[in-house]
């Protein structure tokens, strides 16, 4: 498949609110994922890794709604840009999240995501 043909089979798995079986059929055994902040989760290394990561995010938010835009592609990269209404539990403050994904394609997988936000 081509960069453009994941890209786009990958961004329908999340419009379709899927987004276990897009990281399970096109994250890399190895990927790596960048977040935009400080702390543990901000560089995940290996498919168990990040998928913990989106784990503990889904456990720590309520989503109320949101939406995918994309993909962009560019060579071996694509960018979607995800727009979120939810809650953390954690302050219990609805807001509305703005973020950019950035996607490398190496051998079929996504071999790397970065988050801007």
């Amino acid at each position: 498949m081509t960069t453009a043909e994941i890209a786009k089979d990958f961004t329908e798995l999340l419009k379709q609110g899927d987004s276990h079986s897009a990281a399970a059929k096109y994250n890399a055994d190895d990927i790596v994922s960048y977040e935009a902040m400080e702390g543990p989760m901000a560089v995940c290394s290996g498919k168990e890794a990040v998928k913990q990561k989106g784990e503990w995010w889904e456990a720590n938010h309520e989503v109320h709604g949101g939406s995918v835009e994309g993909p962009y592609v560019n060579g071996d990269q694509f960018a979607l840009r995800f727009s979120f209404d939810v809650t953390p539990k954690s302050t219990g403050e609805r807001v509305t999240m703005d973020e950019v994904g950035l996607y490398t394609v190496k051998n079929g997988k996504i071999s790397e995501e970065r988050f801007y936000y």
